[in-house]
């Protein structure tokens, strides 16, 4: 396994740590805001459940998923049958090559530019992780699966339905299976994000097609653990075949707050006016301070960059009490950017635009 990525930011953190004001962290993508009450008024609701949940998921839940794919992405396809609930979609991101029984010699493809699990779990897999650049055209011998990341981590740049497409039709050309994480869906700026379901990416069918959606980012859902899975119902069935077995099942209280999550859009629309709000007060910042944004046209991050190694920025914003995280987590090709999250409280917000303003 590679290092693990954050404990190499752990001197630039203490440094951050010493600035009279305290730290603003701004290199993880974790809510602070408040889980929304009627979530936890489910949860609460469903706290007595002395019986084993079911690994598919109760039938409301995966009816309420359907609706909201419908609702919300426009995915005209979506089957409740082929809907799975996921503890968060880290554990399916890191677990997938090996429950698809990828081995040495098989390829898993991913972004030059990405959130590290998808090389992580190819190799906890024994396959081949192989990063793809932007409009580049991979060798196709032993590739089995095409991970996709639109709004992408950690730049936020947003795939367009011609090259989603494109990418759909050459997998299946192949045989291999494209999953599109799609956590970020519904935190678009400057862009639409579109699903790699919607029937204009997949022409009406989702064979060979996975999509992974998480309530982490859009309903401050990250410590319920909470996701699922949907797309080609033969390889949905085969994993909830693997998951039966492997007793891998969402808790029944959390599936039921999932439920209501799903069904209401007024939580996740105030939620986004206040990312709104903290991203277009640190991207005048940045600006301010001499950095460029490049990309950031979706999800929770601004893409910054001093034409610099990503270090040197990251110990420049360190000294100021601010805390980034280096480009090159995500691939040599962010090696001159470094990564801003916009979850963290309004006053922390304020705080570090402040001493970016006075740099």
């Amino acid at each position: 396994m590679p290092e693990f990525p954050w404990d190499r930011l752990e001197v630039f953190k203490a440094t951050a740590a010493e600035h009279p004001d305290g730290i603003v962290d701004l290199s993880v993508g974790t809510p602070v805001d408040p889980t929304p009450r009627l979530v936890q008024d489910a949860l609460v609701a469903a706290a007595d459940s002395p019986g084993y949940p079911l690994t598919y998921g109760t039938p409301a839940l995966r009816e309420a998923v359907a609706d909201w794919l419908r609702r919300r992405l426009g995915v005209t396809g979506a089957d409740p049958a082929a809907v799975l609930p996921l503890i968060g979609t880290k554990e399916l991101v890191a677990g997938l090559p090996a429950l698809l029984g990828l081995g040495p010699g098989d390829k898993v493809l991913h972004p030059a530019l990405a959130y590290p699990t998808y090389d992580v779990g190819a190799r906890l897999a024994g396959a081949e992780p192989v990063p793809v650049a932007a409009g580049e055209t991979p060798d196709p011998e032993g590739v089995r699966l095409v991970w996709l990341n639109s709004p992408g981590n950690p730049h936020g740049a947003v795939s367009t339905v011609e090259e989603l497409r494109e990418v759909v039709a050459w997998a299946r050309g192949i045989g291999a299976l494209v999953v599109s994480d799609e956590c970020y869906i519904e935190l678009g700026w400057d862009a639409e994000p579109v699903s790699v379901l919607h029937p204009d990416v997949c022409g009406g069918s989702h064979e060979g097609l996975l999509a992974l959606h998480s309530l982490s980012k859009r309903s401050n859902l990250a410590g319920y653990r909470a996701g699922f899975v949907t797309g080609d119902p033969a390889v949905v069935k085969e994993l909830l075949a693997v998951r039966k077995h492997a007793g891998m099942i969402v808790p029944g209280p959390v599936q039921e707050a999932m439920r209501v999550a799903f069904g209401d859009d007024e939580h996740v629309a105030e939620q986004k006016a206040r990312y709104g709000a903290r991203r277009a007060q640190l991207r005048g910042a940045l600006e301010s301070a001499g950095f460029r944004i490049d990309h950031s046209e979706a999800s929770l991050y601004l893409w910054a960059t001093r034409d610099e190694p990503c270090w040197d920025t990251v110990a420049w914003l360190a000294e100021r009490g601010v805390l980034v995280a280096p480009g090159d987590f995500y691939g040599v090709a962010g090696e001159r950017h470094v990564r801003v999250a916009f979850t963290a409280t309004d006053e922390r917000v304020e705080a570090a635009v402040e001493r970016l303003k006075s740099a």
